[in-house]
């Protein structure tokens, strides 16, 4: 790769960085579970601090002796360099040319792991190497666990969703601190037809103990770090049987954090597709952060440690097939009709707004309280769900959706896998979050976010009637696109680059420039707290043809607020009864 597109891909990374504890949300969902037969991972990159825009870097050939050199993902410091690889293929963000993608959400962990002096690799980088390196989700775990052994791991604990056409997997992994070099992890495969999720707290409990890796072998559903039971012990983090030893419970002991702020969003997923997760109140309770310590835990299988035993399985069997469109709702989530509902106090306002302003926590007379932390989520840069699809050559079967800010109000934009360049509206370089670019997604689609965040309930659902819309619209061009794509992959695989490339930069630059003109045209209909009256997207003037509006509603508050402005007040807000 030249010099010059490294560093711009370095760029973003160190714009994407500086990632909060609780930040990020992962879903999978296996091709038996999807309604068309996709494998599907999502991934929400939440920061205050994020840019959301797309890295890419290109195929490169690289001569003998070449070196890559590894940037910190959050801080853009050079931890050191590598041996490059001979040939590194293609990656938009996290998805290859191969239809591998990966996503990932911090766990943190121990904190005597959390810094391994001379280490060179951390997670993201080890992310962006890995795909650069891998032609299927089991040849990522290999890359990217291989690595670790040999030079080091620089970050704390992480989990990771990694993909391919066939298959999904869950790895979790956490480095040896100052006692070694190196990390110990664990990778499980999510059945065929079934969903898994992690969100900043470790999810792999018991796992069934491998001899050796055997990478070759396709019946294999579990690897792991020869001395993952091994290096615990030693540091004296566990003590008990290998039969009961659990990956989570010990690297990443469980507190009322790891189930309320995190775990909590790997429930209302698996409760929105599974009528078993709704029905059970112990799943709920745990999701509250009330923990039970039965003798059982949830596979009945005993509990010899006292782990906490009403947690959520690794996965769960979806009651029907998951469509791309559901998979981009679970990533809108804010808890709605759980009892975890955001809706429904008195923080959400007036318009029952489904978002807390941070701190997470706060202090009112000597007692500590909570905002939730839902998956949807004011200050995400951005988000994808990477879709993978069997049967079809990879340039074309791999298609990777992206959308910026809040994924609430953000629309999935297909971008295929083996794309050779970015959209210009999502292109590195063009803006920041501290400079202002009127032609960068992130920019329009945040600007018109927090114009909704001020009547929420009023302003979101135009957006999401819009934002269906288009995402209904783009899945059914894919399906035209992918027609003409496979014709042209017969003649000439360069043709079908270049097509799936001038479409994918198409739709992602006409997507910001009509967005644009919808914010604006939703920035003065509720101008002013006022409702203006519209015909379509237009506001309607008055009839005398001197752009004079009719006269605007003024919606108010609602009964239910205006009851709550009352209280308290005493008559300082009654009006009085004029005498007759």
């Amino acid at each position: 790769m030249e010099k010059s597109l490294f560093i711009a891909g370095l760029v973003v990374l160190m714009a994407l960085g500086n990632s909060p504890v609780l930040a990020c949300t992962n879903f999978i969902v296996t091709r038996g579970a999807s309604k068309d037969g996709s494998v599907l991972i999502s991934y929400a990159a939440d920061s205050h601090t994020r840019y959301g825009a797309i890295a890419y870097y290109p195929a490169a050939d690289h001569l003998p002796g070449s070196r890559c050199d590894v940037f910190h993902y959050e801080t853009g410091k050079l931890l050191g360099s590598i041996p490059e690889v001979a040939h590194t293929y293609s990656v938009v963000q996290f998805m290859n040319e191969n239809q591998v993608a990966i996503g990932e959400t911090t766990f943190g962990g121990l904190d005597s792991l959390g810094s391994q002096p001379g280490a060179i690799l951390d997670y993201g980088s080890l992310m962006r190497i890995g795909l650069q390196r891998s032609k299927s989700a089991r040849g990522m775990i290999r890359v990217m666990t291989e690595l670790i052994a040999e030079y080091g791991y620089a970050t704390g604990g992480e989990s990771f969703s990694i993909s391919d056409a066939n298959e999904a997997w869950i790895m979790e992994l956490i480095g040896k601190g100052r006692y070694e070099k190196g990390a110990v992890w664990v990778a499980r495969m999510i059945p065929d037809g079934y969903v898994s999720g992690h969100a900043n707290q470790a999810r792999i409990t018991n796992f069934p103990f491998q001899k050796k890796n055997d990478w070759n072998d396709p019946k294999q559903t579990v690897y792991h770090s020869s001395d993952v039971i091994i290096f615990a012990k030693k540091q004296g983090f566990y003590k008990g049987s290998d039969d009961a030893f659990s990956f989570s419970d010990v690297y990443n002991p469980l507190k009322f954090g790891g189930a309320r702020f995190c775990d909590a969003r790997v429930w209302t997923f698996f409760r929105n597709v599974s009528q078993k997760i709704r029905d059970n109140q112990e799943f709920t309770n745990y999701a509250l952060g009330k923990f039970a310590r039965s003798d059982k835990l949830v596979d009945q299988s005993s509990n010899p440690n006292g782990y906490v035993s009403n947690r959520l399985p690794l996965w769960v069997k979806p009651d029907s097939a998951i469509s791309l469109q559901a998979m981009m709702a679970r990533m809108r989530d804010h808890y709605e009709d759980t009892p975890l509902d955001m809706r429904n106090d008195p923080g959400a306002g007036p318009f029952r707004l489904p978002y807390r302003w941070r701190p997470m926590e706060f202090e009112v007379d000597s007692v500590m309280y909570l905002n939730e932390r839902a998956v949807a989520t004011q200050q995400t840069g951005y988000s994808f769900v990477a879709q993978s699809r069997k049967g079809l050559p990879d340039v074309i079967g791999g298609i990777f959706w992206f959308g910026v800010d809040d994924a609430d109000g953000c629309v999935y934009t297909p971008m295929y896998c083996g794309i050779q360049r970015i959209p210009e509206s999502f292109a590195i370089g063009n803006g920041s979050m501290i400079t202002w670019s009127e032609t960068s997604a992130y920019w329009t689609f945040s600007q018109m976010n927090n114009w909704a965040y001020t009547r929420y309930n009023m302003i979101h659902p135009e957006i999401e009637k819009l934002q269906q819309q288009i995402e209904n619209q783009f899945v059914s061009e894919v399906s035209e696109v992918d027609k003409k794509a496979v014709e042209l992959i017969g003649k000439d695989t360069s043709e079908v680059v270049d097509f799936l490339t001038n479409y994918s930069v198409m739709t992602g630059n006409k997507l910001v420039a009509e967005w644009k003109n919808f914010y604006h045209y939703l920035f003065m209909k509720y101008h002013d707290g006022n409702l203006k009256i519209t015909e379509g997207q237009k506001i309607k003037d008055n009839g005398n043809g001197k752009n004079v509006p009719l006269k605007p509603l003024h919606p108010g508050y609602g009964k239910d607020w205006e009851r709550s402005m009352i209280q308290g007040t005493g008559d300082r807000l009654k009006v009085p009864k004029e005498e007759k």
